[in-house]
């Protein structure tokens, strides 16, 4: 066929790309739904939103009303996607929930998914805390150990949130590989520790992220790849940057399914491009010596679209060689 006619037949397949995305909605802002929706359809991604939550805003502000779907709402919902046999998905995507029959009809429409498409991705941001304390109610601990995280092929915890996953702590570098290497024996195939404590070599104005990735040979077994990360530490609270960040992990795993380290330098190179713009316009919004306000450090998603796309790399992985 003609170099035209290729092109189309590969963009039609990459158009077909659908992802099923249950996370929070806010009327003003990024944050869930509102910071994965754009980026990924920027990619090319068909993006279908169930909002667990719908506010005004996010709770990082004095103010914020909305209505919180149930675990029956989102069944119902789900019901109606499927009487009318539309619920073919290559990816589903979830982040924060704070109620566990909320997150236990997402196991089992995550199951019946993989069952209709056993090729579906699962992502999953496990958010249970950081730095030491929950944020959400300990009854979800169990529920993601041994229902979420096995049924998950990429997931995106924080340190803490891989410790307490494990029981295993980490202070060295052996000890992170050897966490990732428990998680992978729960269920996914990739895993990316997205902060953690650990001495950057850069200096204490970095943070170092690790991931690893197991892939399967021709010959049936089964090579890990590992990389390192130092990330630029921000003087500032970004709310929605861990929701972007597992939609970004999406993306660009699709796009280089055996490549986590390229996988990676795209996901950071966007989260730093997109924090940068933001933070410099909220400061020039707050004025100087001003700390910016929730509403001023607000993403600025649609301002980033050129990046999302086609981000300039200015992150570098390391291959671990352990």
């Amino acid at each position: 066929p003609a170099p035209m006619a290729v092109f189309y037949s590969n963009f039609m397949h990459e158009m077909e790309c659908r992802v099923l995305s249950i996370q929070s909605h806010v009327v003003r802002g990024y944050v869930g739904n509102k910071s994965a929706s754009f980026p990924l359809q920027v990619l090319g991604f068909e993006v279908d939103s169930i909002n667990s939550v719908q506010f005004s805003n996010h709770t990082g502000y004095s103010h914020w009303k909305g209505q919180v779907l149930t675990a029956d709402e989102l069944h119902v919902l789900y019901e109606g996607i499927k009487l009318n046999n539309v619920h073919h998905y290559d990816y589903v995507l979830t982040g924060y929930t704070r109620d566990t029959s909320f997150l236990e009809m997402v196991v089992d429409i995550v199951q019946e998914l993989k069952r209709a498409n056993p090729n579906l991705v699962y992502v999953c941001d496990p958010v249970l805390g950081d730095h030491g304390s929950m944020y959400v109610p300990e009854n979800l601990h169990p529920v993601y150990k041994n229902k979420v995280v096995p049924v998950a092929d990429i997931i995106t915890p924080n340190q803490f949130e891989a410790e307490l996953l494990t029981g295993k702590n980490i202070s060295t570098e052996k000890d992170a590989v050897e966490v990732m290497d428990l998680l992978h024996k729960m269920g996914p195939d990739t895993v990316v520790i997205t902060s953690s404590d650990l001495p950057s070599r850069l200096g204490d104005r970095f943070l170092v992220s690790l991931g690893s990735q197991r892939t399967l040979m021709p010959d049936g077994t089964k090579s890990t790849q590992r990389v390192r990360m130092e990330i630029p530490k921000v003087d500032a609270v970004f709310v929605g940057t861990g929701d972007l960040f597992a939609a970004m992990l999406l993306a660009w795993t699709h796009h280089y399914p055996n490549d986590l380290k390229t996988a990676c330098e795209k996901t950071f190179s966007v989260m730093h491009h997109v924090i940068k713009r933001t933070i410099s316009y909220a400061h020039e919004l707050a004025g100087p010596g001003r700390k910016p306000s929730p509403p001023q450090l607000e993403l600025r998603m649609v301002q980033s679209k050129a990046d999302i796309e086609d981000p300039a790399i200015v992150m570098e992985a390391t291959v671990l060689s352990l």
